[in-house]
């Protein structure tokens, strides 16, 4: 698949994903990233209230972080992320609230019901990396019982007939304070660094 056939089917993937209503208690319809064609994939758990509304993944405050990171990092600003990797989701409404005001976690039948999107984009980008983020996200690929185990390595993985590198990292939410306290904190800056010298990283910066 050339290039400008892998856009064309990009586009309409995430037309047809944005069209999607197959979740009946998700409290919004889908948020995607823009069609990007990149050997990057980000994959985050699911939006919450503000993406909806924004029109984006990571419109807020795990997003300035997740952002700042890059930034630091990989010397890509939220703008070259955005434009150049491609944002996907476990899950790509928001699910809505739990009744003790956190978001709720999307149910099983929900992560079945959007796992099609994830295989298809994976089939048409054929990513060299993908960068999953969170326990949910990371759970999609490899087994996690303890994001100790899993954060600061790399990780060959199939998926959807393709083989490609992963580098988890811990959600960016406010809400959990892993990636700011040992051990998470020394961990999560070991996989940012595996991250940035990832070649697919590196030729997205010459």
């Amino acid at each position: 698949m050339t290039r400008l056939s892998r856009q064309e089917s990009l586009e309409q993937h995430v037309g047809s994903l944005l069209k999607c209503r197959r979740c009946p208690r998700m409290q919004s319809t889908p948020v995607s990233g823009d069609a990007i064609v990149s050997d990057i994939m980000l994959v985050g758990q699911a939006p919450g209230p503000r993406e909806p509304v924004l029109r984006r993944p990571f419109a807020h405050t795990a997003g300035k972080t997740l952002f700042r990171w890059f930034e630091e990092f990989c010397a890509m600003n939220e703008a070259a992320v955005r434009s150049q990797i491609y944002f996907a989701a476990v899950c790509r409404c928001f699910p809505g609230k739990n009744s003790g005001g956190t978001d709720r976690v999307p149910a099983p039948d929900e992560v079945r019901n959007c796992s099609s999107w994830m295989e298809n984009e994976i089939r048409i980008l054929k990513p060299r990396l993908i960068i999953p983020v969170g326990r949910l996200a990371i759970v999609q690929f490899i087994d996690c019982a303890k994001l100790e185990k899993v954060i600061g390595r790399k990780f060959r993985v199939e998926r959807a007939g393709r083989r490609f590198d992963m580098i988890p990292l811990p959600h960016p939410s406010g809400a959990s304070p892993w990636h700011k306290i040992a051990p998470g904190k020394e961990l999560t800056l070991r996989a940012l660094k595996l991250i940035a010298l990832h070649p697919a990283i590196r030729e997205l910066n010459n």
